[in-house]
């Protein structure tokens, strides 16, 4: 059974994939995924089939219909093993929102207009009701950069935050004079830099196979016109302005 709704959306009912209630004060994240499907009806069957165990609170199409699968008032499954801050596991404290994209496995595109537009509303909408902080507002690279890539580097965070609606960075801001730019020294500053900013599934002080996802995870967001796994000097400035303006 569905319900059409205000702001180009529609409710279906999926209490079938619901899981624990939750208070209001319990939600702290949203998190912006993209599908990795072909079609917004291949979405709608995928995320509401039990059997694949995985839901969303929200699916927006690439025309801008917002379809409100889980309410926001029970936990869905779209976080899975993640970490951010001080939070495991993210499902029962985040709202999660697919954008239909058929993302790196089919052929990774643009967000629409329309849809970018439908997400502004929803989030800022989100934000308003539920108190959720501005930087809280993540992918899901970033609370699970060892295994998800999504939304990927097209995602336009640098909009978003423009309405307040996750971090971003001052340009005009400068590195230390005194830094030293050894490659084992950049490592160190550049992870204890992503740590004080929430990331996690790392060693600040103990490099590891871990780091190239978490140096892809970073750059996707803030630096997305880097595709290079290494550290470099406009990565390593970015992560130190944002570390530093917490």
């Amino acid at each position: 059974m569905s319900k059409k709704t205000t702001f180009n959306e529609i409710r279906l009912d999926l209490t079938k994939h619901d899981r624990s209630k939750r208070r209001n004060n319990e939600i702290k994240f949203v998190i912006i995924h993209y599908t990795n499907l072909q079609s917004t009806l291949e979405s709608l069957k995928h995320l509401c089939n039990p059997f694949f165990k995985v839901s969303s609170h929200y699916l927006i199409s690439e025309n801008g219909v917002i379809f409100n699968l889980v309410s926001t008032d029970k936990s869905a499954w779209h976080a899975g093993k993640s970490k951010w801050s001080n939070y495991k596991n993210l499902n029962k404290t985040s709202i999660g929102i697919e954008l239909q994209n058929k993302g790196h496995k089919y052929g990774y595109e643009k967000f629409s207009k329309k849809q970018i537009k439908s997400l502004l509303n929803l989030c800022l909408r989100l934000k308003k009701k539920f108190k959720i902080k501005s930087n809280n507002f993540l992918g899901h690279s970033d609370i699970a950069p060892l295994r998800k890539l999504d939304p990927g580097a097209k995602f336009p965070w640098k909009k978003l935050s423009h309405y307040g609606l996750g971090k971003w960075y001052k340009k005009k801001l400068d590195l230390p004079k005194d830094i030293n730019f050894g490659k084992k020294n950049m490592r160190n500053i550049f992870f204890k830099n992503l740590h004080k900013i929430g990331y996690r599934y790392f060693s600040p002080n103990n490099p590891s196979f871990k780091d190239k996802y978490i140096i892809k995870a970073f750059k996707a967001h803030f630096n997305p016109s880097n595709k290079s796994i290494k550290i470099d000097k406009k990565s390593l400035k970015i992560s130190h302005i944002l570390a530093n303006s917490l």
